[in-house]
């Protein structure tokens, strides 16, 4: 049992690590910087990967046994971590949507200026195959 109190101390160090990287993220992303992004780095990204273990492998009935003062840092260290993760998952969206909406005015904007225009000769003009699908997938 004695391992528990121990492995929930290390659920709150990584936690909050994870907790900085991420902040780190909100303030790059607010500043519009997402070249800055702290948890597209491999360490950030390894200790994540370790923080989902680690928290998989912890036994509910058996934290339950930890001290008092243990269990309310950890249960307010994962409140914070997911409220954090919460506001970073917003911001990558909003960030992902704008991105896409740019690609997909600029392909708009060149299927536009190759659309076929109205000739004086007695046939219409040779139509061009649009852009789109090569410039944005067809994802947006």
């Amino acid at each position: 049992m004695s391992a528990d109190p121990q492995k929930i101390e290390l659920l709150i160090t990584m936690a909050e690590r994870l907790i900085a990287a991420i902040e780190g993220d909100i303030a790059a992303l607010k500043a519009g910087r997402p070249q800055d992004l702290r948890t597209t780095d491999p360490e950030i990204q390894r200790l994540s990967a370790l923080y989902g273990r680690e928290a998989a492998n912890l036994d509910p009935t058996r934290a339950k046994t930890a001290p008092a003062d243990l269990r309310r840092k950890f249960f307010a260290t994962t409140a914070r971590f997911r409220d954090v993760l919460t506001l970073h998952a917003s911001l990558l969206t909003c960030v992902r949507n704008a991105s896409e909406g740019i690609v997909k005015a600029v392909a708009d904007e060149v299927e536009r200026r190759r659309a076929p225009t109205c000739t004086y000769a007695p046939g219409p003009a040779r139509p061009r195959p649009p852009a789109g699908a090569m410039v944005y997938n067809n994802v947006i």
